[in-house]
């Protein structure tokens, strides 16, 4: 039977850790919460310690953090609404810049896979993508409305400028750039949902999209690309994404958040039942309708709502997880 152990529960953070993220070498962990501050922490000996504690960034809670795809970059995103950008230029991090632009509490933040272009959305609707201009020096490309309710999260895919968006109105919104007239555009809207889209994850192909929601379900879609009768791709049409499996009856609450780990393809979910929940594709899936088994049930991973869990990106099969009881947990899963 697969398992999830425990190997540690911190406490660093007072009030609710609304996030954790791997820096991008596994090696180190940033998580941030209610408390207004941002907690640096790495091992030492076989325990996880706090390293650095980043302050005066913000006003307000601190959302979501993540890291460069370089690691030298660390974004955070706050109900003050900014996103404040981390650096240790000077030998110790420090807040060099700071993102301004929307009118209220920004949810989440993402950093492109060429480490040139951010993501961030929030309360007010709206996604902006902002590009790195300098030293120190970002500048908003583009404000993107094509949501009509708060944007929970932003997800670039693994090796394409290519941004989606988790919303309250029930969808799931794709962009890209046009070459023409170097403007971002909606390229792409995904309905299947009944309720709030929490959180979204690419798998490592970028090819699929896994979404979770207030509706207890969690989604997987395909991306079909335009061709002709011979088969041969039309670069000039845009792909249509399909939902090719729903995953229901397993979670009993909201699903705040889901994982997809790049080198095992296990699908982790946060819930607000207090359980962690581990799926694995069957080995004989159909890559049109896909077939996925719950392999890992974790009750009472904490003791109040799980608001995020994230895979080591070094594939080492551990995973993160943070909750409104104000602890984050370090778990290793075997099979």
């Amino acid at each position: 039977m697969a398992n999830l152990e425990l190997l540690q529960t911190l406490h660093g953070h007072k009030g609710i850790v609304w996030n954790v993220a791997w820096h991008p070498l596994g090696t180190i962990f940033a998580s941030c919460g209610e408390d207004k501050t941002i907690k640096l922490w790495s091992k030492e000996g076989q325990e996880w310690t706090i390293k650095t504690v980043l302050v005066d960034g913000h006003q307000r809670t601190i959302r979501e953090v993540a890291w460069s795809p370089c690691g030298n970059f660390l974004a955070s995103a706050s109900f003050d609404a900014t996103t404040a950008i981390w650096d240790k230029k000077s030998g110790q991090f420090e807040c060099n810049a700071t993102l301004e632009g929307h009118e209220n509490e920004v949810k989440s933040v993402a950093w492109s896979p060429s480490g040139q272009l951010l993501a961030t959305c929030g309360r007010d609707k709206s996604v902006w993508v902002w590009e790195v201009a300098g030293e120190d020096e970002y500048e908003c490309e583009s404000v993107l409305n094509a949501h009509n309710q708060d944007v929970k999260k932003v997800a670039w895919h693994p090796s394409l400028d290519i941004l989606a968006s988790a919303s309250y109105d029930n969808t799931v919104k794709m962009y890209k750039e046009d070459p023409v007239d170097n403007d971002w555009t909606c390229i792409a809207t995904l309905c299947s949902h009944e309720s709030t889209v929490w959180s979204l994850a690419f798998d490592k192909t970028g090819e699929r999209l896994v979404t979770c929601s207030d509706d207890r379900t969690v989604k997987i879609w395909k991306e079909y690309k335009p061709d002709n009768q011979e088969g041969v791709i039309i670069t000039d049409k845009e792909s249509v994404w399909k939902c090719v499996c729903t995953l229901s009856g397993y979670h009993t609450r909201c699903v705040y958040d889901v994982a997809w780990c790049h080198q095992t393809g296990l699908i982790a979910t946060a819930c607000g039942d207090d359980i962690i929940r581990i799926f694995k594709e069957s080995e004989d899936s159909d890559p049109n309708a896909p077939t996925f088994e719950l392999i890992c049930t974790k009750l009472n991973s904490h003791s109040q709502d799980v608001n995020c869990v994230a895979w080591n990106p070094i594939g080492n099969q551990e995973l993160l997880s943070s909750s409104d009881d104000g602890e984050i947990r370090i778990w290793k899963f075997s099979d």
